[in-house]
């Protein structure tokens, strides 16, 4: 027998408007929707109802898995409170980050992340999550051992993203030494000898090995049509080299020309979600409001503040006139979805999966009421 569900009495949110009416769910899918409330079927209250949030590029599991400096963590317990928050947060697919490729700066010995990722697995075999996850290799190209280590990942079908990251000093990110200085000298307490070992260190494997690593992960994803993010472009030279590699996400550029370049040639731009809440990027480079009030901010990410995705879009809809809501949301649903090939989600509209979230706001910071993915009641 079919199982039937009626979510109604909701502002609706789709991507091009809001309606208050009904949906209909029948068998984990969004059957209908309807422009006006029905008589029967769980009453919303007039609370938004909105698509699933699709998150590309978070750090938190690995937050939970190593919570203090040389800790490690049970890797189930870490992905099982990893998942609680991000469903809470309104996230119904998640693309956990796993770092690829090891120095002395940080990074995990290899096979830790593919243990994480068999754990993630035998967690959905379990049904233990909530929400659908998938994996994003971050691979840091100017590391010695990152091909080693994505080498335990070269077959898996969880792989859906791989983000290719430099950050020597100079680099993307980090395109002046004051920049860097801050970041690792600083903050981090090193000694000016010992931080300028540090530095020569980092710019000699980034000269030996960031162009060849780029290429060989680049050509693989290519063949098994994964999509490929850049990180931290700077310069118009970067989103050339990234067009190069068939780039189709641009991960936190770090110039405004960078950002342009990369929107107009077809990439989603995709930027910080705690950077529109604070109003201001972690590291000192642009602001996402920026990008958002001149049309070339595309995607949002959480990166470390799983409830800044849900949080963002109100902001952005109510402090920049050009930008709706359904606009907002698409930043955080549909645009994110179809970056990466994920068809079947991200938007309330008939046949696609029922990933819904129900949030009130009354003013201020949203609150998350209910949740389901594929018409199953998660949170």
């Amino acid at each position: 027998m079919p199982t039937e569900l009626t979510l109604t009495n909701a502002a609706i949110v789709l991507e091009d408007q809001i309606v208050h009416g009904a949906v209909l769910i029948r068998d984990g899918l969004i059957a209908d929707i309807s422009d006006s409330p029905t008589a029967t079927g769980e009453d919303m209250g007039g609370d938004y109802l909105l698509p699933g949030l699709v998150e590309l590029h978070t750090d938190h599991l690995e937050s939970h898995y190593s919570p203090r400096p040389g800790v490690r963590w049970n890797t189930t317990a870490a992905i099982q409170a990893h998942d609680a928050q991000v469903v809470t947060s309104g996230i119904t697919t998640v693309f956990d980050c796993l770092r690829m490729g090891s120095d002395e700066d940080g990074g995990f010995e290899k096979g830790e992340m593919r243990a994480m990722a068999d754990a993630l697995a035998e967690a959905e075999s379990d049904d233990r999550l909530r929400a659908a996850h998938f994996i994003h290799l971050r691979c840091e190209v100017s590391s010695e051992n990152v091909l080693e280590h994505f080498e335990e990942f070269e077959n898996d079908p969880k792989v859906r993203l791989v983000s290719l990251m430099d950050h020597a000093p100079g680099q993307r990110q980090f395109q002046t030494m004051e920049q860097y200085t801050l970041y690792y000298k600083t903050k981090r307490g090193l000694s000016d000898e010992a931080f300028a070992a540090f530095c020569k260190r980092r710019q000699d494997l980034s000269a030996r090995y960031a162009k060849p690593h780029r290429d060989a992960l680049a050509a693989h994803c290519a063949a098994r049509a994964i999509t490929i993010a850049s990180h931290d472009d700077a310069t118009l030279e970067h989103v050339e080299e990234s067009l190069g590699y068939g780039t189709r996400l641009a991960e936190f550029p770090t110039s405004l020309d960078a950002a342009k370049a990369s929107h107009g040639a077809g990439m989603s731009v995709l930027m910080g979600a705690p950077n529109i809440v604070r109003g201001k990027s972690h590291s000192g480079n642009i602001a996402a409001r920026d990008l958002a009030a001149i049309g070339v901010l595309d995607v949002l990410s959480s990166d470390y503040v799983p409830f800044s995705l849900m949080h963002a879009p109100f902001i952005l809809a109510e402090e920049n006139e050009a930008i709706s809501l359904p606009a907002a949301m698409a930043m955080v649903s549909a645009t994110p979805a179809r970056t990466v090939g994920l068809d079947d989600r991200g938007r309330i509209a008939t046949g696609l999966r029922a990933d819904l979230v129900r949030v009130r706001r009354p003013a201020g910071v949203p609150v998350v009421r209910s949740v389901w993915r594929q018409g199953r009641r998660v949170a």
